[in-house]
């Protein structure tokens, strides 16, 4: 299941709030790029050799080009500090096609975005696809302050019902449970943003009683990460016909790896399922924060970067 890559060219390096940027890409022969629904994210594999996952901001219709927003992390391992720093007009690099871990239920005709810091680029490209099809859309958009409120005039172009909140001016983080209430209960929720935001989302949306509520991580859920399970296991590669074991406290991801298989990875948290694998057989020990409980408990994938088997053997697609 490894991703194909393909190469593109950086067209446009552009300042659009404090700390962010954004990356405009094409393809290097001029020809139309795969198309993307709102919500998806491609993974920038840099020439320092880091990968990193990052959410597609343009209209979906846009297939000359992929805009990416980029914030420079605080505790930067050297992928957002690499396309702050080093990244340049002309240069070349290699992408995976477009997936979707945050999809869009275009079915609905009510919708309520929430956007924290760059968990905007999502937000936006929704907004954006939703203004197209004529759906009613409210957004909420909150950030430390308006200086940091990337593609904040484009927003507000759109001309949907906006609410802003920067936590310098209020003194803190936004009363989600009062933006939420008393919506029709059929509408479609979608937060993007850091953790507190998204731990108080759903908590509102759950004590409100809605059911279309999405949420999509930048970072892995504490609650869903634990610790490796005590008991060690067989791993069968049915495509590599090898049998490997994982033993107790180990990585699935780096066994695989040293037995030869070829399994890409960017966050290594769980979080942008690029490390996605068939599972063929075995009970799995899910520990991610991108499938769905009726996902997980289909068990027929895995993210091979943080997730385990409960014991036993597990046969994987790979």
């Amino acid at each position: 299941m490894h991703s194909a890559t393909f190469t593109v060219i950086v067209d446009k390096v552009r300042v659009e709030a404090m700390d962010t940027v954004s990356i405009e890409l094409r393809s290097s022969d001029s020809s139309p790029l795969p198309s993307f629904d709102a919500g998806s994210h491609i993974s920038l594999h840099l020439p320092n050799g880091i990968v990193r996952s990052y959410s597609l901001v343009n209209a979906t219709g846009n297939r000359d080009r992929y805009v990416l927003g980029v914030l420079r992390a605080r505790d930067s391992q050297g992928g957002s500090a690499f396309v702050h720093e080093k990244l340049r007009v002309g240069d070349a690099l290699a992408i995976s096609a477009p997936r979707n871990n945050f999809p869009l239920d275009e079915t609905g005709e009510r919708f309520v975005l929430v956007a924290g810091g760059i968990g905007i680029t999502a937000i936006y490209s929704m907004a954006q696809r939703l203004v197209a099809l004529g759906k009613s859309v409210d957004m909420l958009y909150c950030c430390r302050s308006r200086e940091h409120a990337a593609w904040l005039d484009s927003i507000q172009a759109l001309g949907i019902p906006l609410k802003l909140h920067f936590d310098a001016q209020h003194g803190g983080p936004p009363d989600l449970r009062g933006f939420l209430d008393e919506r029709d209960p059929e509408t479609r929720f979608y937060c993007c943003g850091p953790t507190p935001m998204l731990s108080a989302f759903e908590r509102a949306c759950a004590d409100h009683g809605y059911t279309h509520a999405h949420i999509e991580r930048f970072s892995a859920d504490p609650n869903a990460v634990k610790e490796a399970s005590n008991a060690g296991y067989e791993v069968q590669l049915v495509r590599s016909r090898k049998l490997v074991r994982v033993e107790p406290g180990a990585r699935l991801l780096d066994v695989l790896r040293a037995a030869g298989a070829d399994v890409p990875s960017s966050c290594e948290q769980g979080v942008c399922g690029t490390c996605e694998l068939s599972v063929i057989e075995g009970e799995i020990d899910h520990r991610d924060s991108v499938l769905s409980e009726t996902e997980r408990a289909e068990g027929k994938t895995m993210m091979v970067c943080v997730s385990s088997c409960k014991g036993g053997r597990l046969v994987l697609d790979c």
